[in-house]
C-alpha cells in the first residue's frame, strides 16, 4: 500500500512539471541597455536552486564557525571514553586479583580525567593488597571531599584496611566518621564494627552490635550464638576481677548460656580465684543438673570447703546415673581426699583410671600417698603423671 501511494505520488508530480513546462508566461528583466526575456518554469527553477545554494551556503558558514567547539567537545568525550574504558579495566583486575595491574589503570584513568571517586578507592585497596601503605593512605586523601557515596566508599575501605592492621580502634574511628555524615549503618558497616569491637575486646558493644544485626537477619543463629558465647567468657575472663563485678556479670548473663559447659567453667574458675567456693560449687551444680558435663564435672571437685560433706553427697547421687564417668569418680576422689577419707579416695581415684588414664588423677594419686607416707608409690605415681 505504501508503495502504490509513492507511485502514484511520482506520477502527480510529474504531471505538474509537465503542465508546468507548457506555461505560455515569461518574466522579462531589463537593466538599461539591457533586456533579458526567460520562461516562467525556467525562472522558478532557477529560484529555487539559488535557494538552496544559499541555504547549503548558510549551513556551511555555521558549520564552520562551530568547528572548533565540535572538536574539542570530541577530543573531551574521546578522553572520557577512554577514562571510562581505563576505569573498567581497573575493576576487572582487581577482582581477577591482578592488583598490580588495578592500580595502573585506575591511576590512568584519574590521570585521563576520569572524576568517580570509585578510582581511587579501587587504588586504593590495590596498594593496600600489595601492603603499599603509603600509597594507600595517598589514594584515599585524594578521595575526600567527593559525594557522600563516594565518602562512605572510602570510609569503608579505611575501616577496612585498619581492621587488616589490627587496628581497632582507627576502625571505629572511621565508622564513627562515617555515622557522623548521616549514614545510618548499613550491614556492612555493622559487621566491620563487629570485627573492630572483637579487636578492642569492648565485650558490650560486641552483644550490642550483635542485636542490630540479628534484628536485620544479617547473621546466622549458630554463628552469633558462638560470637555471643565468646563475649561473655571474655566478659568473665577480663571484667571479673573483682567478687562483686563477677557476680553482677554472671547475673546479667541469660539463662541459656549459663548452662553451657564453657561458661559454667570460666565462671568456676573465676568464683574459685576470689575465694567464692560455694558460689562455684553452686553454679557448677545448676548447670550440671541442667545438662551433664564430663569435663565440667571435675572442676567440681575443686570446690572445696572446710566442710565436703554436702559436695560429696550430692556428687554420689550423680554417680548413680553416670557410673562409666571418670572426670565424676575423678572428682568425687579429689573431695574424699580433702575430707580425709581415704579409703573412700582411693577407690575413687583407682576406679577413674579403670576407666580412662589421666594425668590428674594420678597426681591425685600421688597426693594421697604422700599424705598416707607411702613416699615410694607416691613418686611412681607422680612419674606415671609425668
Amino acid at each position: 500500500m505504501k508503495g502504490l501511494l509513492w507511485l502514484l505520488g511520482l506520477f502527480a508530480a510529474a504531471v505538474g512539471v509537465t503542465l508546468a513546462a507548457r506555461n505560455p508566461g515569461y518574466v522579462q528583466l531589463v537593466y538599461p541597455p539591457y533586456r533579458v526575456e526567460i520562461s516562467l518554469t525556467l525562472f522558478v527553477f532557477a529560484l529555487l536552486a539559488v535557494f538552496v545554494l544559499g541555504y547549503l551556503l548558510v549551513r556551511l558558514a555555521v558549520a564552520a564557525m562551530q568547528l572548533p567547539v565540535y572538536v574539542r567537545a570530541f577530543r573531551e568525550e574521546r578522553i572520557a571514553s577512554k577514562g571510562r574504558a581505563a576505569m573498567m579495566e581497573s575493576l576487572k583486575a582487581y577482582f581477577e586479583g591482578r592488583f598490580a595491574a588495578a592500580e595502573k589503570a585506575a591511576v590512568r584513568a584519574m590521570e585521563l580525567g576520569e572524576k568517580s571517586g570509585l578510582n581511587s578507592i579501587v587504588a586504593a585497596r590495590a596498594a593496600h593488597e600489595q601492603r603499599e601503605f603509603d600509597r594507600r593512605d595517598a589514594y584515599l586523601a585524594s578521595g575526600e571531599g567527593k559525594t557522600v557515596g563516594e565518602s562512605t566508599m572510602r570510609l569503608i575501605a579505611q575501616t577496612e584496611f585498619m581492621l587488616d592492621q589490627k587496628q581497632p580502634q582507627s576502625a571505629l574511628n572511621s565508622l564513627k566518621e562515617l555515622n557522623d555524615t548521616g549514614m545510618h549503618k548499613h550491614i556492612g558497616a555493622l559487621s566491620l564494627e563487629l570485627k573492630a569491637q572483637q579487636q578492642a575486646h569492648n565485650w558490650d558493644a560486641v552483644l550490642d552490635v550483635m542485636t542490630q544485626l540479628e534484628k536485620r537477619n544479617a547473621i546466622d543463629k549458630v554463628v552469633a550464638t558462638q560470637l555471643r558465647q565468646q563475649a561473655w567468657l571474655e566478659k568473665l575472663r577480663s571484667q571479673g576481677a573483682d567478687i562483686t563485678t563477677l557476680r553482677a556479670i554472671w547475673k546479667s548473663i541469660p539463662a541459656e548460656f549459663r548452662q553451657r559447659a564453657k561458661i559454667s567453667a570460666a565462671a568456676a574458675e573465676a568464683f574459685n580465684r576470689l575465694g567464692d567456693c560455694k558460689g562455684a560449687q553452686q553454679l557448677l551444680t545448676d548447670s550440671l543438673n541442667a545438662q551433664w558435663d564430663s569435663e565440667l564435672v571435675t572442676l567440681y571437685g575443686e570446690c572445696r570447703n572446710d566442710n565436703n560433706i554436702a559436695q560429696i553427697e550430692q556428687a554420689e547421687r550423680w554417680l548413680k546415673k553416670h557410673t562409666d564417668d571418670a572426670g565424676l569418680l575423678l572428682a568425687l576422689g579429689k573431695l574424699c581426699m580433702h575430707q580425709q577419707l581415704w579409703g573412700k579416695a582411693q577407690s575413687y581415684l583407682d576406679a577413674s583410671l579403670s576407666l580412662e588414664s589421666s594425668r590428674a588423677a594420678y597426681s591425685a594419686l600421688g597426693q594421697l600417698a604422700e599424705k598416707l607416707g607411702k613416699h615410694e608409690e607416691a613418686i611412681a605415681y607422680f612419674q606415671k603423671a609425668a
